[in-house]
């Protein structure tokens, strides 16, 4: 009986902080504005006893409390007017500085949207087609595939559908690796499907995109994003990659979110923001914004290229192919959802909204707009938490505007990933460790390894009792902790890679390493050999 009691009370010490803040949170949303109707105007103001920003600011400080983030924005326009901007909780946890409209996050693949923004531009200039195959424009373009290669066209870049497997490459620039060498490295990638055979989706593609973008302007992927949506659109606040993230002044803190026996939320500094990584994957996440400003983005796509002052910066045709899916990314009972160009368009039984989400290192997004209420929106959030919350606040808002019965999107996903994650933490807790087999000799392993270009050479050294790998085109140097037998780990710009060596017959010397680069791209890429 005493160690079942001590059990019980150790799992309610580790459940209540969690219960406690789900009661706080609910007594908030409790207590939120009466639901009431709108004036003759049509107007939801506070005169009218349905003051839906009033009730919005509720159920988002609702779901920021339950889900514990540390900070978010939120940001909404109707009929073209903004109507809520505000920031809750705080840029960095355990600090007392606040979010508000302003403060820079990264917006993640949302920026993917931009890149396609630019390249609609691009065709309405005629510099290009989105029939054009790549290799036309691009005369050093490979794919595996020598027929994806001589086939691949402009629309096949930003819809999915390479044939490369999900997320294939994404993890790749955090060893040291620009733009250029991921470009030359997807000739190395074999495919997990048939080209146009299935949605899976992918960054690197987005690569491609920017060097097209480049080639036909003869300016950078980051000058034509400012030039041909941050300008036209207002976007003052708005920066790209890593340099344009740590150069901002109001800035929030990207946060890791876990579940381990409660909801842990750590801020990220320093390597572990990965802008590196921000920096070589821009062109799929590169974007920095705020929500005054990324609202405005959202409307200017919901108004068809149209600029707050009447400005029609990409033609109505070509955000008409934008917004135009052309695969099908999920169904189910209640929904079916299309991608287009860079946008996801979901068609549910009341409304059609078109969106896009976003995850960095630590920071993620969502961008929408409900053209048929005139409601566009941008939520960002200082934490790498699920895209439940986010959902949840824009399903509610447009709930909202639609006069809807009331729904709580938060509890309804809260509830269950929660049950979710505490019965696989007490799992983890049962099983039983693992045996760890001594490393080798260090100096088994210290040496010069060579892969074939682009990869370039490794150079594992011994300092002080300590292994470092220096890899990758711009040589970062990371510290190797023993893992298991031969296998050790590093981490590089915010990631963690695996290393595993094979040594050879009487364990004196190392004969090849490889890294598992995190979505099986090693069967391709091979082993780094040894330097004899």
């Amino acid at each position: 009986m005493k160690k079942f009691f001590l059990s019980f009370a150790a799992l309610f010490l580790l459940t209540c902080p969690a219960v406690f803040a789900q009661d706080a949170a609910y007594a908030a949303y409790e207590n939120r504005p009466s639901f009431g109707i709108p004036d003759e105007s049509g107007d939801f103001s506070e005169d009218s006893g349905k003051d839906i920003p009033a009730q919005i600011d509720k159920y988002i400080e609702y779901v920021r409390t339950q889900w514990e983030i540390p900070g978010m924005a939120v940001a909404f326009m109707k009929d073209g007017k903004l109507i809520f901007a505000k920031g809750f909780g705080t840029k960095e946890k355990g600090k007392q500085d606040p979010v508000d409209a302003n403060t820079v996050f990264q917006v993640g693949s949302v920026s993917k949207s931009f890149t396609g923004t630019v390249m609609a531009s691009l065709v309405d200039e005629g510099k290009v087609k989105w029939e054009d195959t790549i290799k036309n424009i691009l005369p050093d373009f490979k794919m595996y595939d020598p027929w994806v290669t001589e086939n691949m066209q402009v629309k096949d870049i930003m819809i999915h559908r390479s044939g490369l497997k999900e997320q294939a490459g994404t993890y790749i620039p955090n060893l040291g690796y620009g733009r250029e060498d991921i470009y030359k490295m997807l000739s190395l990638m074999k495919p997990d499907y048939s080209f146009r055979g299935d949605f899976q989706y992918n960054n690197i593609t987005f690569i491609i995109a920017s060097k097209i973008i480049e080639k036909v302007t003869g300016k950078s992927w980051e000058e034509n994003v400012k030039e041909r949506v941050f300008d036209p659109v207002g976007m003052t606040s708005s920066s790209l990659n890593g340099p344009g993230f740590s150069g901002a002044s109001n800035v929030a803190v990207p946060h890791e979110y876990y579940f381990d026996g409660s909801i842990i939320t750590n801020p990220l500094h320093g390597e572990e923001q990965a802008l590196h990584w921000l920096t070589v994957i821009g062109p799929a996440g590169g974007v920095n914004s705020c929500v005054n400003d990324l609202v405005k983005y959202a409307r200017f796509h919901m108004e068809n290229g149209l600029t707050a002052d009447g400005q029609q910066a990409v033609s109505k045709k070509g955000m008409k192919y934008l917004h135009t899916g052309q695969v099908i990314s999920s169904q189910d009972t209640n929904r079916t959802t299309l991608y287009g160009t860079s946008w996801y368009i979901e068609q549910n039984d009341r409304y059609r909204v078109y969106f896009h989400t976003g995850t960095t290192w630590g920071m993620t997004t969502l961008c929408f707009f409900v053209p048929q209420i005139k409601l566009c929106g941008a939520i960002l959030v200082n934490c790498d938490a699920g895209a439940s919350p986010r959902y949840a606040i824009m399903r509610r808002m447009i709930d909202l505007v639609m006069d809807a019965p009331e729904k709580d999107y938060s509890k309804e996903s809260f509830d269950p990933w929660y049950a979710r994650s505490e019965k696989n933490w007490k799992e983890s807790q049962g099983k039983e460790k693992e045996e760890i087999k001594p490393a080798p000799s260090l100096k088994a392993l210290a040496g010069v390894y060579t892969k074939e270009e682009p990869f370039g050479n490794a150079t594992i050294t011994i300092e002080k009792g300590e292994l470092y790998i220096a890899i990758g085109k711009y040589g970062f140097k990371n510290k190797m902790k023993h893992v298991n037998g031969n296998t050790f780990k590093f981490s590089s710009d915010g990631h963690s890679f695996p290393i595993n060596f094979t040594l050879n017959e009487d364990g004196t010397r190392a004969e090849s390493f490889e890294i598992e680069f995190g979505y099986g791209e090693e069967k391709d890429f091979g082993p780094w050999l040894r330097k004899f």
